[in-house]
């Protein structure tokens, strides 16, 4: 009888787990829904408005990052977003948790970043967002007590499902970033957030954020596909040491005024005479990507300072305040080091690779190397177009090759990395 009891026990937590973790799912899609929608129309909308008065996109970012700075202090009473690092925190101590408040301070931070060109993306934001929705709602008790960790992922596999329209990639990542271990009821969390997510999806927002088509691939170019990856894994180093170091340069800048402004106004002259750096850069990514296609000829030159300045601009927007992460700049700067790459190769070797093909990889590979996360970029960047998949094995061994040298060249990434200092900063 006792273990009948507890089956009947078991099976009514399951329950209870499934039904919430679909309650997180819809709130997190629609949190995510909402800010991808709303960012990409008023980013669109002030770059536009803005491009009519050359110099005053220096000031852009001042006015993103400076409103930030004022909604912290003000608003949120001077607590810190740190992005990722915030939930491996929560998850890493039973007693720790994503206090509520954060849900509008990434939201409207995440927002005021892009649109006034931080150059970063919403996908950190939304990943915090969601979580702190399935932490509020564990506190609420609505489930059983030990699905800490599986609402707070389910959470984040619908976010980040509806930012990349894969709900594959959401469960992935959640299970490979997040999670950092399988277990049935995480499992179990991740499946039904993903579901959740692909209803949503398909419901609302089914289109492909680059709307090129894929001409499919040839035996003959597989060396420089892991010559490429190898150049990822090289560039997905150099933006996390990037990062580390400029946060470290920026934290120990007393003065807020100097701090928010020596970062923004940096930003906004890159962005000056690089408006392809403009908050997340996807609509320059695509500009550049419309040329490739129809066989304009492309500056190298313009596009490896790209490459450089992206993982540059991010960094100084972290830095000096602005909300955001890794995701938009290696999806980016890694594109940029593809066409670069297979430009060079064309113009100087006499072959005839396919950019669009080699776009794909570099972004692949260099999210791959930057987020330790090799299956998580793989399928998101194979969502990226509309038959994305026709790459999908020049893109898992690149995405493989790059996550394999970049832990043997650094054995972290920015966001464990932070996680350790906070970890450590509490024990001393």
């Amino acid at each position: 009888m006792p273990f009948k009891r507890r089956e009947i026990i078991i099976t009514q937590n399951y329950a209870k787990l499934i039904l919430t973790a679909l309650f997180v799912a819809l709130c997190s899609a629609l949190l995510a829904y909402s800010l991808k929608n709303l960012t990409e129309h008023f980013e669109e909308k002030i770059a536009e408005v803005a491009g009519g008065y050359r110099f005053a996109v220096v000031l852009l970012p001042t006015i993103g990052i400076t409103a930030i700075y004022f909604l912290r202090k003000y608003l949120f009473q001077n607590r810190k977003n740190k992005g990722i690092t915030e939930i491996y925190k929560t998850l890493d101590q039973r007693k720790e948790h994503l206090p509520f408040f954060k849900i509008p301070s990434h939201y409207l931070n995440g927002f005021l970043t892009v649109i006034f060109g931080g150059s970063t993306g919403i996908e950190v934001s939304t990943v915090v967002a969601s979580a702190t929705i399935g932490n509020a709602t564990y506190e609420r008790e609505f489930s059983a007590r030990q699905y800490k960790r599986e609402l707070i992922c389910a959470g984040v596999v619908a976010g980040v499902a509806v930012l990349f329209n894969s709900p594959l990639a959401g469960w992935l990542f959640a299970l490979e970033v997040i999670a950092k271990g399988l277990r049935k009821t995480v499992l179990i969390s991740c499946t039904v957030a993903a579901l959740a997510a692909w209803i949503f999806i398909y419901s609302f927002d089914n289109h492909s954020l680059l709307p090129f088509v894929i001409s499919g691939w040839n035996w003959q170019a597989v060396p420089f596909f892991v010559v490429l990856s190898l150049l990822a894994s090289v560039l997905a180093v150099y933006f996390t040491a990037l990062v580390i170091k400029i946060k470290t340069v920026f934290a120990k800048i007393d003065n807020n005024f100097i701090r928010v402004n020596t970062g923004a106004l940096i930003i906004g002259i890159l962005i000056l005479y690089f408006p392809t750096l403009y908050g997340d850069s996807y609509h320059g990514l695509k500009s550049i990507l419309k040329e490739a296609v129809e066989f304009q000829p492309l500056s190298v030159g313009l596009l490896l300072l790209l490459v450089v300045l992206k993982p540059l601009a991010a960094s100084l927007t972290l830095g000096a305040g602005g909300d955001g992460g890794v995701f938009a700049p290696s999806i980016v700067a890694g594109a940029f080091l593809g066409l670069a790459f297979a430009a060079v190769c064309n113009r100087f070797f006499g072959t005839d690779l396919v950019l669009l093909n080699f776009a794909m990889l570099g972004a692949a590979t260099t999210l791959s190397a930057a987020l330790y996360a090799p299956f998580t970029a793989l399928i998101l960047v194979c969502n990226l177009a509309p038959n994305g998949y026709a790459l999908f094995f020049p893109m898992l061994l690149g995405s493989m090759i790059s996550y394999l040298c970049a832990k043997k060249m650094l054995p972290y990434n920015v966001y464990t990395y932070d996680n350790f200092l906070t970890l450590k900063a509490q024990a001393e």
